[in-house]
């Protein structure tokens, strides 16, 4: 999916929700367990009640890999079936990868070729020749980590050199030397606010995969209002809030609620956002 592609969706949903398919088999409703795959019924449940306000689903490969061989058949089932249902939906590998050179080829590999895909979250701190295998996959997206929102994420990204130069920064000005943001984005944390003026200084044009809003206590707004540029610029994604608003045989229409509670927020920023770009 190009970038342009993911633009006209954003517009046309009036939308820029992306759902996180965290599912975790200790959570999804207990009813489920009787069925063959119940991962996979689960997502199937969710992706039908939110594809019409979303713009792209983010499955975290860890919860299907701590299944073992039947995790990652879940997930295979779940990529298929959102292709053959959903194709205009953006679908992202959060897998956080980053090795050496040839161990980073294997991983781009299975998540491009093997798997389908639109983008993989990487992890860039082993340097360029460890995210150069993910980009050389056409109308693939590599995900950089930028600035998280996690605890410790400032115990390495915003520490600062001899210039005062911060590291999440360096990430930025450095990384967009591999490629543009026709290929890349960046993750940066929801709970990070304000800071977003500042990831917009170094990577005004990227578009940016934010978690963190709802259940990780990041706030929509000042997402919109730091972070927002002049074409959205942001996939900003809900996994708990939507997933497990409800454990009842009730959990796919509560899932729905909740989507299209951020999709009509979204809309009204988008809607004001347009009325001061005109």
């Amino acid at each position: 999916m190009t970038k342009q592609e993911l633009l006209a969706n954003i517009r046309s949903k009036n939308s820029f929700l992306c759902v996180g398919l965290d599912t975790d088999i200790n959570k999804i409703p207990a009813f489920l367990l009787d069925e063959q795959d119940p991962i996979l019924a689960f997502n199937k449940a969710i992706v039908d009640a939110t594809a019409d306000y979303c713009v792209a689903y983010k499955p975290n490969l860890a919860f299907y890999e701590s299944q073992g061989a039947k995790g990652i058949v879940s997930l295979e089932k779940t990529v298929e079936y959102i292709r053959t249902n959903y194709p205009d939906q953006f679908i992202i590998a959060d897998a956080k990868r980053g090795d050496i050179g040839n161990t980073s080829e294997m991983y781009a590999r299975a998540i491009f070729d093997y798997s389908d895909f639109d983008a993989v979250t990487v992890a860039p701190y082993m340097g360029e020749d460890s995210v150069k295998p993910f980009l050389i996959y056409p109308n693939k997206w590599v995900i950089l980590l930028a600035l998280t929102s996690n605890k410790g994420s400032s115990d390495f990204q915003l520490t600062e050199d001899k210039n005062g130069e911060r590291l999440f920064e360096k990430v930025l000005k450095t990384s967009q030397k591999w490629a543009s943001d026709q290929q890349m984005m960046y993750v940066v944390g929801a709970t990070q606010g304000s800071m977003f003026s500042e990831i917009r200084k170094h990577a005004p044009h990227h578009f940016l995969l934010v978690p963190g809003v709802g259940a990780q206590g990041g706030s929509l707004k000042e997402v919109v209002k730091y972070g927002m540029n002049e074409e959205c610029g942001l996939l900003v994604n809900s996994s708990r809030q939507i997933l497990y608003a409800d454990a009842s045989k009730n959990f796919a229409f509560a899932a729905q609620e909740e989507a299209i509670k951020i999709q009509e927020e979204m809309k009204m920023y988008l809607l004001e956002w347009n009325k001061t770009a005109k």
